[in-house]
């Protein structure tokens, strides 16, 4: 072998161990083929977190070798935390255009539907009122109605816990039941987190806030006062024939189509498989939905 054919074979075999690394970085990121290992951040909705963090323990139990890493910090946040590369995965209880405001700019991200989540209206377990209309909720947000005895109540003032405005519980809050009346931003708290409502409304007398239903499922039922709208309880039942108005889709956003270990996540978290930890945490399986 003369000494070009040997200078050629090796810039050919130094070009492809090149390629074999850059793939195996690429595979690191996003996951393999087939999804069972590799490293993603899943980031986003706190009412969908609860589930997710489970759906990941679940998965990696059966997938050693897949790395999720998942976060809360809002549904805003989950969705410009995709478009922006620094997700795989971006978790909201409301739809991109709802956060992004840009149609153009929201048609880059893929939705994926992984279930449904519940809401509902809560007080600190002193007050003793278990409907509210409406009208009455919009009346307490916009600070019309500051008592509880204008409700029925005892004469104590009412101390509103609202969420941040990147919230997707929030959004649906003011879709579904505030009907898109904008709240009184001088009203009472303003908690970054489900967890931390869940906290403040339990310590503090005279409050009232929303949750998802996930976060009020075993022994918290009995720290929080539920309320029902109308006289409707938030039940699946109620919620699957649209009975009960405080409700959304929970998304999964991808920038662009789903592959690898992102794909095969979210293929997990809609499969027949993950349907019971659906169930027990309070979601409800986006199959029961007609």
């Amino acid at each position: 072998m003369n000494l070009k054919k040997v200078w050629a074979f090796a810039a050919a075999m130094l070009l492809i161990s090149a390629t074999a690394i850059f793939a195996g970085c690429g595979k690191n990121s996003a996951g393999n083929a087939s999804g069972t290992s590799g490293s993603i951040i899943i980031l986003g909705s706190t009412a969908l977190q609860p589930l997710a963090e489970q759906t990941a323990k679940d998965y990696i139990a059966n997938n050693p070798k897949a790395s999720i890493n998942v976060q809360g910090g809002g549904s805003g946040a989950g969705i410009n935390q995709v478009y922006s590369g620094s997700a795989q995965i971006g978790m909201s209880d409301v739809t991109a255009i709802e956060k992004l405001k840009d149609e153009a700019t929201a048609k880059v991200l893929v939705d994926h539907k992984v279930c449904i989540i519940g809401f509902a209206v809560v007080t600190s377990k002193d007050i003793k009122i278990n409907t509210l209309t409406k009208v009455q909720i919009q009346d307490i947000f916009t600070g019309k109605i500051t008592n509880w005895k204008d409700l029925g109540g005892d004469d104590q003032q009412i101390n509103v816990i609202n969420r941040t405005k990147s919230s997707g519980t929030r959004a649906a809050f003011l879709n579904t039941v505030m009907d898109k009346i904008e709240e009184n931003e001088n009203l009472g708290t303003v908690q970054d987190s489900s967890g931390a409502v869940r906290t403040a409304v339990k310590a503090n007398k005279g409050s009232i806030s929303y949750l998802a239903l996930s976060y009020l499922t075993g022994d918290v039922k009995s720290e929080l006062n539920i309320i029902k709208i109308d006289e409707i309880e938030a039940s699946k039942d109620n919620i699957v024939t649209k009975k009960y108005p405080f409700w959304s889709f929970e998304h999964m956003y991808t920038k662009g189509e789903a592959s690898g270990l992102t794909k095969a996540f979210i293929d997990y978290m809609v499969s027949d498989k993950n349907k019971s930890a659906v169930e027990k945490l309070g979601y409800i399986p986006i199959s029961d939905v007609k």
